[in-house]
């Protein structure tokens, strides 16, 4: 490795980690005031710093930190007879996979430096950067600050020249194989916290934990098997690819996504899925005997693994860092073979809209995750695996049949049901592209526009004043 890649796989690693460690803290303000808002009382507001005589409280995002320092300073207690090494070790290993799970994940497209660079005609001299302007060579040549759509970064392998970088930290061939592999540790993490306790409860929550785990992921890779087939390949990568130059995956494959979210929800143990931790039946379950910094270790990797899940769903079928009709050389509308619009855009211009692409969509996913968990009541433990055995597993295998059936008729169809294929993707795409601008629309509207919480509280009270006084009166006539 030379000394260019280490220091751009450190860059990647740091936007990776930032990335995740930043959200889990935003995710635990984002869970207390997204339930606020569900059950119209007041959020987190309780935490605050005083500056020059001035109260400030951040609309709560001052919460966060304030359980980082009180989990930090907080009395780590160890059960007598529990097994010391195993305790210490089970938070560590709840949360190391769902961070390197991160490390397949493309968050944008490959960065060709090399391409924008003008190299001097002599081949010594000063080399000169053109980030967002075309240019002309001294040979006459015009470059172009933009990437040709279906080109490749420059593989000149000379002294000075840059190789393409993969806007991903490891770029590896076995991609799902590698994130299945990873994510399976969670399940010992959980079970040898409930087991090395010494208490009955967490032994049960991790005996459940275990049981939940195995049960799920059995769903969640069968529902990946479909999307394998269509895309050709187990590289996120390649799949982003895919999506780049016919439709999402969500559109092709439809059950898989339904099935997938439902498991990787269940994953990451989190209500209506909560069963290892219920606190209504073993107090909380496999990390009952924690406190301090490894409870909240346990606590940072269950919103790690909420981000993670969301990242790997956006990969998979929601384009991964792709917007329609974004590609590499700029945006091009065009609806079968009719061109609508077209406008080149700088690869450096491209490559930053992608990367805020990527993470825009895990933030949404991890949003619509927590609207899941603050709507749906826990199942029952028999309800829980019902789901899993009995209804997701026999549904993935369904759609693995079905989606071999597709391919076999898809491979010997004529090129005119093939050119109304991609028709109907790219009226997908206009679809997702328009829905997109209303939800932007409608979003820049509900920030600007101030709500009454305190309106709608006080017209509640005067309903209740009022209920309560002519309960009163029919009381004095009775």
């Amino acid at each position: 490795m030379t000394t260019y890649q280490l220091i751009w796989s450190l860059v990647k690693i740091a936007i990776v980690l930032g990335f995740l460690l930043q959200l889990a803290a935003i995710l635990s303000w984002m869970e207390r005031r997204q339930s606020a808002m569900m059950q119209d009382r007041l959020g987190p507001n309780r935490a605050e710093i005083t500056l020059f005589g001035k109260k400030i409280r951040l609309a709560g995002l001052l919460h966060p930190l304030a359980d980082a320092v009180k989990m930090i300073f907080k009395e780590d207690f160890v059960p007598p007879n529990a097994d010391k090494v195993l305790h210490a070790l089970a938070p560590i290993l709840a949360m190391f996979p769902p961070l390197v799970v991160m490390a397949v994940m493309p968050f944008a497209d490959t960065l060709c430096l090399d391409s924008l660079r003008e190299y001097p005609a002599s081949g010594h001299g000063q080399i000169h950067w053109h980030f967002l302007t075309d240019w002309t060579d001294a040979g006459g040549t015009l470059h172009t600050a933009w990437i040709e759509r279906y080109g490749t970064c420059s593989n000149i392998v000379a002294p000075g020249h840059l190789p393409g970088i993969d806007m991903q930290v490891a770029s590896l061939n076995v991609g799902l194989l590698y994130i299945f592999a990873l994510a399976g540790m969670g399940i010992i993490g959980a079970t040898i916290a409930g087991w090395s306790s010494d208490n009955k409860f967490s032994l049960l929550g991790g005996l459940r934990a275990a049981s939940q785990l195995v049960s799920y992921e059995v769903a969640m890779g069968l529902s990946l098997v479909g999307a394998m087939m269509i895309y050709g390949t187990v590289r996120l990568g390649d799949m982003a690819h895919w999506q780049d130059e016919h439709t999402w995956g969500i559109f092709v494959q439809p059950i898989a996504a339904i099935l997938f979210f439902t498991a990787a929800v269940a994953e990451t143990k989190r209500a209506p899925f909560d069963l290892p931790e219920g606190e209504s039946e073993i107090v909380a379950g496999y990390f009952l005997e924690y406190s301090g910094m490894k409870f909240g270790m346990f606590f940072t990797g269950e919103f790690i693994e909420v981000a993670t899940s969301s990242a790997f769903f956006a990969a998979v079928f929601l384009g991964g860092y792709n917007l329609p009709f974004l590609h590499r050389d700029g945006i091009t509308v065009a609806i079968g073979d009719a061109m609508i619009w077209q406008q080149h855009l700088p690869h450096i211009i491209v490559i930053l809209i992608q990367t805020l692409t990527f993470f825009g969509k895990v933030v949404f996913l991890c949003w619509f995750q927590m609207f899941v968990r603050w709507t749906l009541p826990r199942f029952r433990y028999d309800q829980l695996m019902k789901l899993g055995w009995r209804m997701l597993l026999p549904a993935a295998l369904g759609n693995v049949f079905l989606t071999g059936v597709i391919v076999l008729a898809v491979g010997r169809a004529s090129f005119e049901t093939i050119d109304r294929l991609d028709y109907v993707a790219d009226v997908c795409n206009a679809i997702v592209a328009l829905a997109i601008l209303v939800g932007f629309v409608v979003l820049v509207f509900g920030l600007f526009t101030p709500s009454k919480p305190d309106e709608r509280r006080h017209a509640f009270k005067r309903a209740v004043k009022k209920h309560l006084e002519e309960d009163a009166a029919t009381a004095e006539v009775a």
